[in-house]
């Protein structure tokens, strides 16, 4: 029934282009009425982290629910959390269409959209009148004509405080101008400063720590990452979120040169030698996200064992459909059984000194 599901949602979905397929695909959840895919859940699945119970590791990235629209229904089809946005303070339209492009031949997508999205406002509303409970992060985002970055950024954190399980620090997207600068190390030192700050001010009037993540770029260089892990540590963030989308076209069958950021199957071996390098970097204790080329049981587990605690993923639901999370799980219970091991989290690491010794795909 899962396969049938997916493919003839597949089949549907790829009528349209794919901004107006993804708008259909958030009407259908939004009407409550699609399958849901939810069991029992696996407590070895389960994953404890930054303050934070999650049932499962598999969740929705950002960038598919960017207005809090379906957050629950998201989480109904068997994921242990999802990520709305990116928001930022002001609503805005994003770059100009077309801006999203399918490759079927390498199950990859490429998009330019920019931070399309309805603002604070719209979103905060949304997620103000939830009725689930499961956990549910926002990413936030600085507007494109934006005099001062981090402002906005400490402006989504103050809005979104007492509603977000957690928040993810987007500086990653290839999509906004100026925006990767923030990468470099004084002006992230400056960012999440200030991030921290508003924090603190935060936990003083509510008595709630929420954890903050950082997501990057696969396409840092190795001093590049140095800088972020040395800020990351120094200004006491929680993790961070390995990685957006690339401007690498490894691994394509053919370029079909479109500017943008490239996400699905190919980004896999990139973004997973970053995501091992990184926990090299960090150490056992910081909390990491893996993003990229996330598909189906094998590519979950391979973050995992390469250093991931929890993964991410959006282009895989397009090409597998929605029944990809419970797969997932039921593959990373198989594998459970097959290592003997009592929870996900004794996967973890297996791989990542195999995977922080290659070097990153030629562009």
């Amino acid at each position: 029934m899962q396969g049938l599901t997916d493919r003839l949602g597949r089949w549907l979905m790829f009528r349209f282009d794919p901004e107006t397929a993804h708008a259909l695909a958030v009407r259908g959840l939004r009407t409550g009425k699609l399958p849901r895919h939810r069991a029992d859940v696996d407590p070895r699945l389960a994953v404890d982290l930054a303050g934070l119970h999650f049932p499962n590791p598999v969740g929705v990235a950002a960038g598919f629910d960017k207005n809090a629209e379906v957050p629950d229904a998201l989480l109904g089809l068997g994921f242990g959390f999802t990520e709305v946005g990116t928001v930022t303070p002001r609503p805005q339209p994003g770059n100009p269409k077309p801006r999203v492009f399918r490759l079927p031949a390498d199950a990859a997508v490429i998009n330019r959209l920019g931070f399309n999205n309805q603002g604070h406002e719209a979103a905060w509303f949304r997620l103000e009148a939830r009725n689930g409970t499961g956990i549910v992060g926002v990413n936030i985002g600085a507007n494109k004509d934006t005099n001062d970055k981090p402002a906005d950024y400490v402006a989504g954190l103050e809005r979104f405080y007492a509603l977000a399980s957690y928040f993810t620090v987007n500086i990653s997207s290839p999509n906004t101008p100026g925006l990767r600068d923030l990468q470099a190390r004084d002006a992230l030192g400056d960012l999440l400063a200030r991030v921290g700050e508003a924090r603190i001010r935060k936990i003083e009037e509510t008595g709630r720590r929420v954890p903050v993540f950082l997501k990057i770029a696969p396409d840092v260089t190795e001093t590049g990452l140095d800088d972020i892990v040395a800020e990351v540590v120094d200004k006491a963030i929680d993790g961070i979120v390995v990685s957006n989308t690339t401007l690498s076209r490894a691994g394509l069958t053919a370029d079909p040169g479109e500017a943008g950021g490239l996400s699905g199957r190919p980004l896999f071996d990139r973004a997973t030698i970053m995501l091992a390098k990184t926990r090299q970097r960090v150490g056992p204790d910081m909390a990491l996200i893996g993003v990229g080329g996330v598909d189906g049981p094998e590519t979950a587990l391979g973050k995992i064992e390469a250093g991931a605690d929890l993964v991410q993923l959006y282009t895989g639901m397009i090409y597998r459909g929605p029944t990809i999370a419970r797969r997932i799980c039921e593959g990373l219970s198989a594998a459970l059984d097959e290592a003997g091991a009592a929870s996900i989290s004794d996967l973890r690491d297996r791989t990542t000194a195999q995977w922080a010794t290659k070097d990153l795909p030629a562009e």
